[in-house]
């Protein structure tokens, strides 16, 4: 070990806030929440069980405590909505694991586990004893192409049957593709099909031409069903584009979908405004890799930027951006694309990585505020290795595959730490992915 790190992990001692995971660890994390209107919640990995723990365990603090309105996180539109449903009251009684069930492709896991399940009965059971809006969950990804078709052609069948008609058959060219719209993207981009840009991008601004009508055809209830119509077809066009990006190479692609999340972010946030009459408080789960503000890491050379990025440029110190860790454990991951669930063992940080000191610090669980500065940001502002492990983790080519430059305290304001860790237990074990739609995430699992 360098001198210099002895130096770093020495001053981490000093400055870090020891967690043991009682129902006090929070309150300066609390604090530094309260009065944000964006609060973005990241995980290391797509299957730890602390993180997933943790993160519920703020956020219904931040909800019951603080009055924040809603949860927004890095699943589809479609999938999510059927969640809010279910937390809001809006569709029929059902359990917890049924809400979970639209989660139906690869990764089920990532939402459909234990932990998921726990927040969300949590959040029914709250917004059953809350006067005023309920406090909704919602989706901002943009996998769903199908799924969201069909949404809105379901809205359309109630609303306007002659609309739902015409929508169809612009829908329609996507029919060859409905299980495997990444076939789609090929075709379309090699010239082997027609592009159904046009049809998508023309049903999306004739539902916002007739939105007026519809908000008023049952009143203020029925605003939230356009909105959810609207956004479905916002994300059919989106996936569309999406698709074909993915052969141009991956800055197109990554930085279309974090744009499409950051855009919905910001079309949630302002529908919840109108609706409560202030500004709505928004709380994000999503991967570190799209939390963190990308441009304090690698992929700012590679041309790409994150809903972290983004929200802080458009709200500064409105946004609070915090990130967590681990060293070792095991984690739910798979080996590859539509391949099960397994409890893998995490492998030891690299030496020339954050995790690495943070091994080294005697507090097994920690929370570090960089938003201050003292010796160890000082220490933490030069560039190190920082490990992200999606839905798929390969420990035989961790540092190609799982490894990526940071400078930490630009990246995060404050960053969870828990040393050893859990793999978070699925609800669906052993666990089969229906042929469909692309799988989450993909390509590149985060």
């Amino acid at each position: 070990m360098s001198v210099q790190d002895q130096a770093a992990i020495h001053a981490l001692e000093k400055c870090v806030t020891p967690l043991d995971l009682g129902a006090s660890d929070h309150a300066s994390l609390l604090r530094a929440a309260k009065d944000k209107k964006l609060v973005l919640l990241g995980e290391a990995t797509h299957g730890t069980q602390q993180f997933y723990r943790v993160r519920a365990d703020i956020t219904a603090r931040l909800i019951e405590e603080y009055d924040f309105d809603a949860v927004a996180v890095e699943a589809d539109w479609p999938d999510a909505y059927a969640i809010n449903r279910y937390v809001t009251g809006a569709g029929p009684e059902v359990c917890p694991r049924a809400a979970l069930d639209a989660f139906e492709r690869f990764p089920t896991w990532m939402w459909a586990n234990t932990e998921v399940s726990r927040f969300i009965t949590w959040l029914h059971t709250f917004n059953s004893k809350k006067s005023g809006r309920p406090t909704g969950f919602y989706g901002l990804d943009l996998y769903s192409m199908s799924t969201s078709a069909k949404a809105v052609l379901d809205y359309l069948e109630r609303v306007d049957p002659q609309a739902a008609n015409r929508a169809r058959k612009r829908y329609s060219c996507l029919d060859q593709f409905i299980h495997k719209p990444q076939q789609y993207g090929y075709a379309a981009e090699m010239g082997l099909t027609k592009a159904c840009e046009h049809d998508i991008t023309a049903q999306l601004v004739d539902l916002r031409h007739k939105a007026f009508r519809y908000l008023t055809q049952k009143g203020i209830v029925d605003g939230d069903e356009y909105f959810c119509a609207e956004q479905n077809a916002k994300l059919v066009r989106n996936a569309e584009i999406y698709y074909r990006a993915l052969f141009r190479g991956r800055p197109n692609s990554w930085n279309l979908r974090d744009q499409h999340m950051a855009e919905t972010l910001g079309d949630l946030v302002h529908h919840l405004s109108e609706q409560l009459g202030r500004e709505a408080k928004v709380i994000v789960w999503a991967h570190n890799s799209h939390i963190g503000n990308a441009a304090a890491t690698e992929m700012h050379r590679r041309g790409e930027f994150n809903i972290g990025q983004l929200v802080r440029e458009s709200h500064g110190n409105n946004a609070l951006l915090i990130g967590f860790s681990t060293s070792t454990g095991e984690v739910t991951a798979a080996s590859d694309w539509d391949r099960p669930a397994e409890r893998k063992n995490v492998r030891a940080p690299l030496p020339d990585s954050y995790e690495y000191l943070f091994h080294r610090v005697s507090h097994p669980n920690f929370l570090l505020d960089m938003r201050s500065n003292n010796e160890a940001i000082d220490y933490l502002l030069e560039p190190r290795l920082m490990r992200a492990i999606g839905v798929i983790y390969r420990p035989e080519t961790e540092r190609q595959s799982h490894y990526f430059s940071s400078c930490l305290p630009e990246q995060f304001d404050l960053l969870l730490h828990f040393d050893e860790t859990d793999a978070v237990r699925p609800l669906h074990v052993p666990m089969r992915w229906h042929q469909g739609e692309l799988d989450e995430t993909y390509p590149t699992g985060l």
